[in-house]
């Protein structure tokens, strides 16, 4: 399939919009319970002949444990408190019984409050720790890949289903290694933790195979015994397993203007070059790793032209489900061929915005991207 490049498209769009983390506003919180607290005595104030509105006060403490500090959470019920007592005095029914109850639930919902704001902070806190281990993990995981890598740059989009997650079912990794940069690119079967541990695996494995092995086939031969032996481990009666990994192994030698491709049941590459954007589907397809045993032979790589001035996408395939309003799937290979001319950066950044924006920022998977560019070789020194 080839697609001609749309023109005309040169704004620098700089970094992908990100959305704004869960809970955050231009508004600062503390002015929330503030403002009820106002509002509250301006309504009392306004309706003299009108029932009490002192209990109204209550609101305060209770919109404060959820949004501030536990300080201010405390400092707002004594707010509450005492502008009751003020109205109460201001009416004439200090020492009533409805001036006795109204102060004596607005104590009681005041600490509880306070109470309810230490339980948040200590499960913020608690969070917090969570998110950072996450963050470790990520960058054991999914480490950036370098920017360049002899002759090739190399770019990465990952983007998370869950808004509060940091890593998924999704992998990749780029090496320089002896026999050229190998590349991986996968999406492991499943979500949560399970698929995390798949993808560490294979992760791994990766990283000490890609040196080791002469062909990239070899190395997808390692990926498949470990995946079996990993699934042996944990249920040795099982003879067909549905957890299984789809990925694509790329070898890109430094001496040649090609790529080695292995499929393993994963979506194909997009190769951009000469403002044409065209696919490569396997003449001899894979079946994901984890189902090698299937087929029994190794897989066998397909070489394409890969030149300088070229690129490669790789992609999973939460680049090409996610789906808009009207249920039309995301067209990468479309997005590419309109932000085809531009420089690596801003194709990466524009098609990451162009999928946020196509999927209205609700991905119904993770989504991973690696971009490569062949760069010019340099000029023979004279």
């Amino acid at each position: 399939m080839r697609l001609p490049p749309r023109g005309g498209h040169r704004r620098d769009v700089g970094g992908a919009e990100t959305p704004a983390p869960h809970g955050t506003s231009p508004v600062p919180h503390v002015l929330y319970p503030l403002l009820i607290l106002a509002a509250v005595v301006i309504a009392d104030l306004a309706t003299p002949a009108g029932p009490p509105a002192a209990p109204l006060l209550a609101a305060a403490p209770v919109v404060a444990a959820a949004t501030v500090s536990v300080r201010a959470t405390a400092a707002v019920a004594v707010a509450a408190g005492a502008l009751a007592a003020g109205l109460n005095l201001y009416h004439g029914v200090w020492g009533d019984k409805s001036s006795n109850m109204t102060l004596a639930s607005l104590t009681a919902v005041g600490v509880a409050s306070v109470v309810a704001s230490v339980i948040r902070e200590r499960r913020e806190s608690e969070l917090k720790q969570v998110r950072s281990v996450a963050e470790t993990a990520q960058l054991a995981l999914l480490r950036p890949p370098p920017p360049r890598i002899d002759r090739l740059a190399v770019r990465s989009v990952y983007l998370a289903a869950e808004a509060e997650a940091q890593i998924g079912g999704d992998l990749y990794e780029v090496l320089q290694t002896p026999h050229g940069a190998r590349v991986l690119i996968g999406d492991v079967r499943g979500k949560g933790l399970p698929a995390v541990g798949v993808s560490a695996v294979l992760t791994g494995c990766f990283r000490e195979a890609a040196y080791r092995e002469p062909t990239i086939g070899e190395v997808a031969g390692r990926m498949e015994e470990t995946a079996v032996r990993e699934i042996d481990r944990d249920d040795p009666a099982e003879d067909y397993s549905e957890r299984f990994t789809t990925a694509l192994l790329v070898e890109i030698p430094a001496d040649e203007p090609v790529a080695r491709i292995v499929h393993l049941g994963h979506p194909e590459p997009l190769l951009i070059g000469g403002g044409l954007v065209t696919t490569h589907p396997p003449e001899r397809p894979g079946v994901p790793i984890g189902l090698g045993g299937l087929v029994g032979t190794l897989p066998v790589p397909q070489t394409i032209d890969f030149r300088p001035g070229e690129r490669l996408l790789l992609y999973t395939d939460g680049f090409i489900e996610a789906r808009d309003e009207n249920g039309v799937y995301f067209p990468l290979a479309e997005s590419a061929a309109r932000h085809a001319e531009r420089g690596l950066d801003d194709l990466v950044a524009a098609l990451r915005a162009d999928l946020l924006r196509h999927a209205g920022r609700q991905l119904p998977d993770d989504a991973a991207l690696l971009a490569i560019e062949r760069l010019p070789d340099p000029p023979p020194s004279l």
